[in-house]
């Protein structure tokens, strides 16, 4: 049997994201975002609220990035969800973490994690911040071929009901194969 329990702000389990803009000083910030997804094939959609230092600076710079954290790097995503770069500008100087800057867009990559999504503004909703994806860039370690493998990504997750970070991996299942074997019965 089923149990009521508390409603969270989420659906388990969220991806742990990187969200980098440059500040107006030129200066690096990243914040944690566990608020997002993809909207359509080339679109993010970030729940951000306008209060953000991040949002102010994808409004003014008019692009972001959005990196997967790794289980390498927990510290400095918790860091980042900690720190508000309004009260904290140098907060990315502190993480001891290296950027490079995109060639696509206005916005800094994250050297440490592993793949990043290069992100042009597009507008603000109540839903948050819409951005189209222009590129997309991965590390040679964790790709099988011309594919990003999950579990070499280690990428982590956020648990919303006990505040922890789990790494995902271990395939379970073919996607759009092992539902066949119902289908079957008809």
């Amino acid at each position: 049997m089923k149990k009521n329990i508390k409603t969270t702000e989420a659906i388990f389990p969220m991806p742990v994201l990187m969200i980098a803009t440059y500040n107006e000083d030129g200066s690096v910030d990243v914040m944690n975002a566990a608020w997002g997804m993809m909207l359509e094939r080339d679109y993010v959609v970030l729940n951000l609220t306008e209060t953000h230092k991040t949002v102010e600076n994808i409004r003014h710079r008019k692009a972001f990035t959005v990196s997967i954290a790794d289980a390498s790097h927990v510290k400095e995503a918790d860091y980042f969800g900690m720190v508000s770069g309004h009260t904290t500008p140098q907060k990315f100087e502190k993480s001891g973490l290296t950027v490079t800057k995109s060639e696509k867009v206005d916005a800094p990559i994250v050297n440490e994690f592993p793949i990043c999504l290069e992100c042009e503004f597009v507008e603000y909703q109540d839903c948050g911040v819409v951005g189209k994806v222009v590129a997309v860039s991965a590390e040679e370690s964790v790709m099988t071929g011309d594919n990003v493998d999950i579990e070499k990504l280690q990428a982590i997750a956020f648990d919303p009901y006990t505040h922890g970070y789990y790494q995902v991996g271990n395939r379970v299942g073919n996607a759009f194969q092992d539902g066949l074997e119902i289908s079957k019965k008809d």
